[in-house]
């Protein structure tokens, strides 16, 4: 049977590498690691179809490293105890022999099958090179981590993709002998969502679902085409960003059939409980935040019990959660206040901490005033005091405006109370 486009095209240098320029290009923090063969045990990070699997294997070409590929959704420990035991066989840290182990979905690998990795990396038997979709931080035990450097590789942009597309018309010997026109691109473009793997299978289905002498790619024919032959869900990557994307959109447009709905998707699909559970969470506090508090409590819950219980019984809690979130009032304030001040933090850079404010825990620090003027607010009436707590180059600025719902409305009454005109709540 003959390989996907996707496949066929796989390049197999570096310099026909597409994207991530910033990890490969030529200042790129990976460049110099790549010439000169010492690779340290790496997690790449990325949405799917951003060349994570190619650029392993294209940093074991040039490095002239034994490779070996493993799936955590169908290795297990044992899988990963004969790698190792080939690759003490074949060489030892810091040599040009040291193999490289990469390992796909390192995300889905259980903490024993993670443990069982550590010696090897640490001893230097391997290079890990572990790719994942899902944040390392919360998927990949500390251990391990602290182990490995984490790159993150970034969606395609337009360019790349348009590129991919031309790459694969000119090289691909089957796509060769056809008279292809790209009239039209921005429905291949869309329908990827920067997915560099799912653009090259739509195109290639709409290559095979075409006849005749010339083949003219328009946007109502990619539609036409996709529309008929699209899976219910799939969680490695082809609808994934896609169907959490509508569910997130659902609760933030307080519609909890929208949200069940795409729940439900989700859940047929098979995905992981923990990924539905998580991003609630995070919607929890950027889209509800203090608008209701409780929000993010219930979210946290949520996660804790589907963590502990699972399938099938989880699909209720996730439910309850989901129609909760979506039936609470809305606010981003929170999320809009952290996104100013990191901003203002930015333009500004390092302002000295007003001297009233600093910490004074020697004689020195307190003969030169640190501390000096500071009013603690329980020695004042209602707890409260008024004085400057920004550095004096953005002093009285506003970072948080809060929403307009019940709650964030009494939390408006409060600061004008106490802040009266001064920041114009």
């Amino acid at each position: 049977m003959e390989a996907p486009l996707a496949e066929r095209i796989r390049p197999q240098q570096l310099e026909d590498y597409i994207s991530q320029s910033h990890l490969v290009g030529p200042n790129g923090s990976l460049t110099q690691q790549i010439s000169k063969g010492i690779i340290p045990s790496l997690i790449f990070w990325g949405p799917p179809g951003t060349g994570k699997t190619t650029l392993a294997q294209i940093i074991a070409q040039e490095s002239k490293r034994p490779f070996y590929i493993l799936s955590a959704i169908n290795s297990g420990v044992k899988d990963i105890r004969d790698v190792i035991e080939k690759a003490k066989q074949s060489g030892g840290l810091f040599t040009a022999k040291n193999p490289i182990l990469f390992i796909d979905e390192i995300h889905r690998f259980s903490k024993s099958q993670q443990d069982s990795l550590l010696a090897a990396v640490e001893k230097g038997w391997i290079t890990l090179i572990g790719a994942t979709t899902e944040n390392p931080s919360f998927e990949v035990i500390p251990a391990l981590l602290s182990r490995c450097q984490v790159y993150i590789l970034n969606a395609f942009t337009k360019a790349d993709l348009e590129a991919l597309l031309h790459r694969a018309m000119k090289t691909d010997t089957y796509l060769a002998t056809k008279n292809i026109t790209l009239k039209e691109t921005e429905a291949l473009l869309r329908l990827s969502g920067g997915d560099g793997r799912k653009l090259l299978n739509i195109f290639e289905l709409v290559i095979n679902a075409s006849s005749g002498d010339e083949i003219i790619i328009t946007n109502d024919r990619v539609f036409e085409l996709v529309q008929q032959n699209t899976v219910l869900y799939d969680k490695s990557g082809e609808q994934h960003y896609d169907i959490v994307s509508a569910f997130i959109k659902s609760i933030r447009g307080s519609d909890p059939n929208g949200a069940v709905y795409w729940l439900a998707r989700m859940i047929e699909g098979g995905e992981d409980v923990k990924f539905i559970a998580r991003r609630m969470l995070i919607l929890s506090s950027e889209d509800i935040g203090n608008a209701n508090p409780t929000a993010f409590i219930m979210a946290n819950n949520t996660f804790q019990a589907v963590t502990t219980i699972g399938y099938p019984e989880s699909r209720i809690i996730l439910s309850q959660c989901a129609i909760y979130l979506a039936t609470s009032p809305k606010s981003n304030a929170s999320y809009m206040a952290i996104g100013n001040a990191q901003q203002l933090v930015k333009q500004t850079g390092d302002l000295p901490v007003p001297i009233h404010l600093r910490n004074a825990p020697t004689k020195l620090m307190k003969e030169l005033g640190y501390g000096d003027d500071y009013k603690y607010s329980h020695d004042y009436a209602n707890n409260f005091a008024e004085q400057e707590f920004l550095p004096d180059a953005v002093k009285e600025t506003v970072l948080y405006n809060p929403g307009s719902n019940s709650r964030e409305n009494s939390n408006r009454e409060f600061l004008k109370n106490r802040w009266k005109d001064k920041y114009g709540y």
